[in-house]
């Protein structure tokens, strides 16, 4: 009978639904004709599940958020902290403080046996330390808890850094997580938007401000385990500590356990944390860093922004959302699709926690119309007061923003990341739930507001990055040009011995029997080139790899490299002209960093040294004597043309047996020592046929010639770029 009922029901709604569809077609049915017509109802209530909330005796604030959909749990601790606290003398202590006090485990486990740990409970433990923050997260399984947070506890508390009995083990993972930070020193001038973002940071904040410092070689070498140790004593304490556990956990339970591990840690002295530090000085003109390796130009904009608890937040909000904010923004639509200026723009005014964010205008396009993007630019940032956004804009941007803010928080655990974020800098428990309001009260006259009152085109910096030559005008026809020097600067070298006339005339002399060794003056002049082929043992972060090489050198200054490696053949090519790096029939531009440091290579060559005799920017000084094994050997520094070495000569026979200098490579400076060995006279020139290089006194490959030629048919078109074939259809 029940059925029955139900089937009935079933056919009473399909017969009226039926009824509908045929009395009003064109109602339900009708298209509207232009999108401005279409009828949307109000968004629904948008409800925020609020964390539970909790404060330990020491002061260790707690936030919990039950999620029963899957048995996994989430912590995440927040720690009053950050780089911006560091003295200028240790930038990049944040990088190593937060790097090691995960790979160094705790004082009862190493990081190593840590790893083996986790990875066989599927969990993860992490750390780090950022600009405004540090903290530690952990994930893992329901069943893993316990385990899992113990660790996770003992990191917090018991970092092994700390332990000196485990300083050795310590020391090594410091030295890797050195090798991480000055491996991007040393290719932070390969990236033209890295560049621009770096000095707008400058420009902005003022040279001296946390905000705008990086590392260097120097402040990287300087830091020790004594460093970490001191600030973790400094900072770490629960009482500046914000911890958010979510996930398939009882509330009660779960305090329990936090109370456990944490509640016995004791309060740590608050230190006065400084004030953020920002000159609030404007630094208006147009800025270049020539980058002449590149086809295109970065172009940023900037001056000093606001906070989040400005009042104008939402409508600041608003404005960037018409100004910058997506495909339907005023840059994007008029600057990239109108004006097809822009390979990649965006645009807004930065809104930071603590301290101001940055009004930020970004463009990516190619050289030749540089300039006109730098006007296209100007005319976006007047149009928003000269031709405010109308109300549709207004409103099309309010709705982009609410309809994408449910997806900002479209999880439990992203709302209680959120809602610690806010707690940690102060803000009140309110401000996300106020979001949506704030944002619907925004009027078209409150953009307009902002607009005038926080972006200033008489207090922008232009930086542009870029081969000015190529420019479709001059830079300066904007204004007066700023040349940034974007050198990174290079550790202290060790200092030489002084040059007297004594020890210039008797490197002079030893000098003279090395050329004697290539052959003589005359000889060494005449020869225009030389190939070589042979063998190498390679040291890679996947292990010792065997390669075979052809190595051409077009003299005085061009180098090709192949290499048949185990993936495959790879050729590298510096020249004057041309520098790259191609495995098949890809090709690509080598780094500016890696082609400057491959010519300094070139220039250390004995036998292009010795062809630069007599000439001015070589200089030769006698420095002493020493001992390889059991021979006697002389020391000459040398230096060609910027490039410095050290040589030990054999003074009977005028051969090179080691060269030592400082070279630049992937993971930073290194103290490269190269041992030469196994003499063989080609045509009148006695060649070490055997080499074997060592960076920071470890093997770093070794070569093995088999077969050399001097002055070999070498085709100049072997130095030039290949032209990538077009792609098929």
């Amino acid at each position: 009978m029940k059925s029955k009922i139900i089937v009935t029901q079933l056919t009473k709604a399909s017969l009226t639904a039926a009824a509908i569809l045929l009395l009003a077609p064109q109602a339900l049915f009708a298209q509207a004709k232009n999108w401005r017509d279409i009828k949307t109802t109000p968004l629904n209530p948008f409800s925020i599940p609020q964390p539970k909330k909790h404060e330990l005796p020491n002061g260790m604030v707690i936030f919990l958020m039950e999620d029963h959909e899957l048995p996994l749990i989430d912590a995440r601790a927040l720690v009053k902290t950050g780089e911006r606290f560091a003295p200028a003398e240790k930038t990049g202590l944040g990088d190593i403080f937060g790097e090691v006090w995960r790979t160094g485990g705790t004082q009862s486990t190493s990081g190593d046996k840590l790893d083996d740990f986790l990875e066989a409970h599927a969990a993860k433990v992490e750390t780090w330390m950022d600009e405004s923050t540090a903290g530690a997260s952990m994930s893992c399984l329901k069943g893993d808890f316990a385990d899992v947070f113990k660790v996770f506890g003992e990191i917090l508390r018991q970092p092994g850094f700390a332990s000196e009995a485990r300083k050795g083990d310590i020391d090594e993972k410091i030295k890797i997580a050195k090798t991480q930070v000055t491996s991007s020193i040393a290719r932070r001038n390969d990236e033209p938007g890295q560049i621009a973002n770096r000095e707008t940071d400058k420009l902005g904040y003022g040279e001296k401000s946390p905000y705008a410092r990086y590392p260097e070689y120097t402040t990287v070498a300087s830091i020790t385990r004594e460093d970490l140790v001191a600030w973790h004593k400094k900072y770490v304490h629960p009482n500046r500590i914000f911890l958010a556990v979510h996930g398939d956990f009882d509330s009660a339970k779960m305090l329990d356990a936090i109370t456990k591990t944490f509640g016995s840690w004791s309060k740590g002295a608050d230190p006065k944390d400084p004030a953020p530090a920002f000159d609030t000085q404007a630094r208006p003109g147009y800025y270049l860093v020539e980058k002449n390796d590149i086809n295109q130009a970065t172009v940023v904009m900037v001056h000093l922004g606001t906070k989040r608890d400005n009042p104008d937040f939402y409508a600041i909000e608003v404005m960037n959302e018409v100004f910058g904010g997506g495909f339907s923004a005023r840059l994007f639509q008029n600057v990239r699709t109108k004006k097809g200026l822009a390979y990649h723009v965006r645009g807004n005014l930065g809104a930071g926690y603590d301290h101001p964010g940055l009004f930020h205008v970004t463009l990516e396009t190619k050289s030749q119309s540089t300039a006109q993007g730098i006007d296209a630019l100007y005319e976006e940032i007047d149009g928003l007061t000269k031709n405010p956004p109308n109300a549709e804009e207004v409103q099309k941007a309010k709705d982009s923003i609410l309809n994408s803010f449910i997806f900002k928080f479209d999880s439990k655990q992203k709302v209680l990341q959120q809602q610690m974020t806010y707690a940690f800098y102060g803000y009140p428990a309110d401000f996300l739930a106020k979001y949506r309001a704030g944002i619907e009260k925004v009027t078209t006259e409150d953009v307009l507001r902002v607009a005038k009152t926080y972006i200033h085109r008489d207090q922008i910096a232009v930086v542009v990055v870029g081969k000015p030559a190529d420019f479709d005008r001059p830079l300066d026809s904007f204004g007066k040009v700023t040349k940034l020097d974007i050198t990174i600067p290079e550790p202290q070298a060790p200092a030489r011995t002084a040059a007297t006339a004594e020890s210039a005339a008797k490197g002079k002399s030893l000098f003279s029997k090395i050329v004697a060794s290539l052959g003589g003056d005359e000889k060494v002049r005449k020869v225009k080139g030389f190939q070589f082929r042979g063998t190498m043992k390679v040291k890679s972060p996947m292990g010792e790899m065997d390669a075979k090489i052809v190595e051409s050198f077009s003299l005085p200054d061009s180098i090709r490299q192949e290499l048949t490696l185990p993936m495959g053949t790879m050729v590298v090519v510096a020249s004057p002209g041309a520098s790259f790096m191609a495995m098949g029939p890809r090709s690509s531009d080598m780094p500016g960093s890696q082609r400057d440091e491959t010519m300094k290579e070139i220039r250390r060559i004995p036998i292009v040294v010795a062809r630069a005799d007599g000439g001015s920017k070589l200089t030769i000084n006698h420095a002493g004597s020493d001992k390889i094994g059991d021979t006697a050997v002389e020391i000459l520094d040398v230096t060609n043309d910027g490039a410095d070495m050290r040589w030990l000569v054999d003074p009977s026979n005028g051969h090179v047996l080691r060269a030592s200098f400082r070279s630049v490579g992937d993971t930073g400076p290194a103290e490269s020592v190269v041992d030469y060995s196994d003499w063989h006279q080609v045509d009148g020139m006695w060649i070490p046929w055997a080499e074997a290089v060592k960076q920071n006194g470890e093997l770093s490959q070794s070569l093995q010639i088999t077969e050399y030629k001097l002055d070999p048919a070498l085709d100049p078109k072997m130095f030039e770029k290949p032209a990538e074939a077009a792609p098929k259809k």
